[in-house]
Formats: C-alpha cells, sequence, structure tokens
C-alpha cells in the first residue's frame, strides 16, 4: 500500500505541475507569436512568401514543450527588433525626404519593435522555462545547433552567384528558406540524441547512414536524368581519396579540399565519423553481425600510410607528367572498387570498419590534420581497463596497450561510440586537454551543425 500511494502521489505532483503551465494558462505565449506573426507579415508584404511561411513555422515551434524551441523563438523575436529598427529608420527618412509627417510612424515602429523585445523577454523568464521543460538541460546545444545550420545553410544559398545550391530553390524559386527551416529543426532533434548517452551509438550510425543515402540517392536520380539533383552536372567519382588526389592530379578544384580541411580543423577526425559519404557504408558492414569487435594486425594501420603515400604520389606524379584523363578516372575506379570490397569482405566478417581504418588513404589525412585539431579523446585514471570501449569501437584504435596509455591509436576518429559504453565516465573528449560537458556538448554542436549543413548541399 505504501508503494502504491507514493506512485499516487508522485502522479497527482505530476498532474499538479501540468496544469499549472497549461495552455490555458500560457496567454503570454500570445506575445510571441504574434511578434513572428507580424514579422511574418513584413516578409509577406515585401514578396518573400516562402521565408513568412518559415518564420510561420517557427511561431508554431512556441506550441511545443521544447526548450530549445524557447531559445529558438526568442533569438528570433531579438533579431527581429534589429529589424524593425532598420525598417523604421528607412520608412522615416523617406517620410523626411519627401516632406510627409513622420513621427506616428516612428512611434508605431518603436512599438512594433518594442512587441517583439518584450516577447523575447517573456521567452527568457522563469515561467516560460517551466513551460519549455522538455530537454532543459541541453537546450542551450540544440537551440546552437539550429541558429548554426541556419547561418551556414543561408551563407551557402546567397553567397554563390551563379549556382543554386538547395534543393526546394531550383524546384520552388526561394523555398529555400523552409528546407532551411527542417533541416535546422532535424539537426536541434539529432544533436538531442548524440548528447544522450543511450542513444548517441545509434543516432550518429543511422544519421551517418541517412546523409550517405541522401547523397548518393540525388547522384543516381542525377545519372538517370534529372539534372536538377546534381551541383553542376559536371560529374566526378564519389572516391573519398580523390577529394586530396583529384587537386593534385589537376592542379585545380580546391574548394573540396579546402571544406574538407576546414571541417577537419573544426571536429578533428570527426569527419571520418560523421561526414564521410562512404564511410558510412563501411560502418553499415561492421555491424551486420553482432558481436565484440575484431582486431587488425599490428602492420595493418602502417599498411594505410602507405597507400596514402602511394595514391597521393600517383596522383600527383601523373598530372605533372600529363598522363590523360580517361586513365586517371579508371585508376581511381579501381581503387574505389578495392575499398567496396574491403568493406563487403572483411568489414563484414571482422565486425570493423576494414576499409576506414586499414584502407581509405583520405582517412590518413583526416587523422594527421586532426592532429591539429583541438580535440582529443583520452583516458583518465577512472579507467578500469574494463575493455568495454575496445569492444565497440570500430576503427581499431583502442586495445589494452592503448588504455595503458591513456590515449588511442592513430585512427582514431572521435565517434565517441566508447563514451556512451563507458561505466566509469573515463573515456573522454578534451579540447586542449581540458575536459567539462560544456566542451562536450560544444564539440556535438559543432559536429551536428557541419552533419546538417552537409546534408543540405553535399552533392556531386
Amino acid at each position: 500500500m505504501t508503494k502504491l500511494q507514493k506512485m499516487c502521489d508522485s502522479a497527482a505532483d505530476a498532474s499538479s505541475e501540468a496544469s499549472s503551465v497549461s495552455p490555458m494558462r500560457a496567454g503570454w505565449l500570445t506575445v510571441p507569436i504574434v511578434g513572428l506573426l507580424v514579422l511574418a507579415a513584413h516578409f509577406l508584404r515585401f514578396g518573400d512568401m516562402w521565408l513568412a511561411v518559415a518564420i510561420v513555422a517557427t511561431a508554431g515551434l512556441c506550441l511545443t514543450r521544447l526548450g530549445w524551441a524557447r531559445l529558438v523563438c526568442s533569438v528570433a523575436l531579438f533579431v527581429g527588433s534589429f529589424l524593425w529598427v532598420k525598417t523604421g529608420i528607412d520608412f522615416v527618412q523617406i517620410r523626411m525626404a519627401v516632406g510627409q509627417p513622420w513621427m506616428r510612424l516612428a512611434v508605431i515602429m518603436a512599438s512594433i519593435c518594442a512587441f517583439s523585445l518584450l516577447g523575447a523577454w517573456l521567452l527568457s523568464t522563469e515561467k516560460a522555462a517551466a513551460r519549455f521543460y522538455k530537454g532543459s538541460a541541453i537546450a542551450i546545444s540544440q537551440a546552437a545547433v539550429f541558429v548554426l545550420t541556419c547561418g551556414g545553410l543561408w551563407l551557402c544559398r546567397i553567397m554563390p552567384k551563379n549556382m543554386t545550391l538547395l534543393l526546394a530553390d531550383r524546384f520552388l524559386p526561394g523555398s529555400g528558406a523552409v528546407e532551411i527551416f527542417g533541416i535546422a529543426v532535424y539537426a536541434a532533434w539529432l544533436c538531442g540524441l548524440l548528447l544522450n548517452k543511450k542513444t548517441q551509438r545509434k543516432a550518429r550510425s543511422y544519421a551517418w547512414a541517412f546523409f550517405s543515402f541522401v547523397f548518393f540517392g540525388q547522384l543516381a536520380l542525377g545519372l538517370l536524368g534529372f539534372m536538377v539533383f546534381l551541383m553542376t552536372g559536371s560529374l566526378h567519382l564519389p572516391v573519398p581519396a580523390l577529394i586530396v588526389a583529384g587537386p593534385l592530379f589537376r592542379g585545380s578544384g580546391f574548394f573540396m579540399l579546402i571544406l574538407f580541411t576546414v571541417s577537419v580543423l573544426l571536429v578533428g577526425p570527426a569527419w571520418c565519423s560523421h561526414l564521410c559519404y562512404i564511410g558510412a557504408w563501411d560502418d553499415r558492414m561492421g555491424r551486420v553481425r553482432k558481436g565484440k569487435t575484431g582486431c587488425l594486425p599490428v602492420w595493418a594501420p602502417r599498411l594505410r600510410i602507405v597507400l596514402a603515400v602511394i595514391v597521393f604520389a600517383t596522383a600527383l606524379g601523373m598530372g605533372l607528367s600529363g598522363v590523360s584523363v580517361i586513365v586517371a578516372v579508371w585508376l581511381a575506379a579501381i581503387l574505389g572498387l578495392i575499398g567496396v570490397a574491403s568493406m563487403l569482405c572483411l568489414s563484414r566478417r571482422m565486425k570493423m570498419m576494414v576499409h576506414c581504418s586499414a584502407f581509405c588513404p583520405l582517412g590518413v589525412m583526416s587523422n594527421l590534420l586532426g592532429k591539429i585539431s583541438p580535440w582529443r579523446l583520452r583516458f583518465s585514471d577512472a579507467c578500469t581497463k574494463c575493455n568495454a570501449c575496445a569492444s565497440v569501437c570500430r576503427y581499431n584504435a583502442i586495445t589494452p596497450e592503448r588504455l595503458e596509455l591513456g590515449k588511442p591509436a592513430f585512427s582514431c576518429s572521435l565517434c565517441r561510440d566508447c563514451t556512451a559504453v563507458c561505466r566509469h565516465g573515463a573515456a573522454e573528449v578534451r579540447f586542449l586537454g581540458i575536459t567539462s560537458p560544456k566542451l562536450t556538448n560544444l564539440f556535438v554542436v559543432l559536429v551536428t551543425s557541419l552533419h546538417a549543413i552537409f546534408l543540405g548541399v553535399a552533392r556531386m
């Protein structure tokens, strides 16, 4: 009876808390919602219907209980207040230039700005925090991912002068704003999963596979004749090693290499475990069979380094000696097919990512450039050498010897699978040697934002 009574009391308390923040008593939400709707009406008036739709959808986030939604709406209203200031100044200057009355207009625009700021302030109060309680502990991280994804995709949308990067804009001109909103919501949701130890391993694997599916799905549609799904219509082989080997051979076309380098500097070798369109295949092959991962021979990681030197030196040599493009393409295709064969035959059998750990030349570059990045995986003194981390590492980076040294091997890709299974919290992602939950959150924010941005623009 005592246990039953406690359960009843707990249920009553939960019901009381829910009623205290019920929608019927949340009339204050009208202010931020109306503020966002007025902002949407402003863009609709000036002909940007799709941006207005995206802002209306943002206002819809106020009807959820998500902690990050509250912060996103607050930021939108705060940024919108600057728009009202600028618009008000422009309108007043026009009125003054033509000699018309402007004082009433200035008061109206100032009132709208104040209303927007009021909405932003209301969303920052404790009452708002109590209502938007879901995921409140990681709300800042999820909101940051939303904002970074929106900002990154918006820059990708407006910077190219002669190219439309977002697919939505290609089908319905102007609708890219809605696509950006949708991808940003997905990114915030994924960030929550990646920050939860219970879900981070599966979430990373499935999100990575989803990214690869979208990438190659668009390529397949393009090859079938739907050219709108291709980036420029000028195709190249989707072999990761060509990101480095291609510019070495051609002496030009450094965009992908620059993008790869910047990504690795931001998140270290996590490029290999979150952003590589081919690596997701190796990951799926390594998960076909259940059980502990295998262990590669000592010489296998060294072989990957040798292969990288051979591939990149060959590409440079062929470019300098004037070898035809057709020969280079055939050699690249053979390299790619050997890589796929290693996934199908070896990764499946050994339950680990053999292609990424012992073959991929670009993986070597990722690990090498990752040494410049401030992010590291380390094992603290709390490690009991239980080898739980080694049993899930698919990059051949964790062995008993590496645990004794307190750090993984060169092939570590910062996938963080080991941190999910470590019961003692000994496996840590560190920034410049410093570890804290906030820094771990920062790492996840960066890698999730890059994943979402790549999802929106990465096409052949």
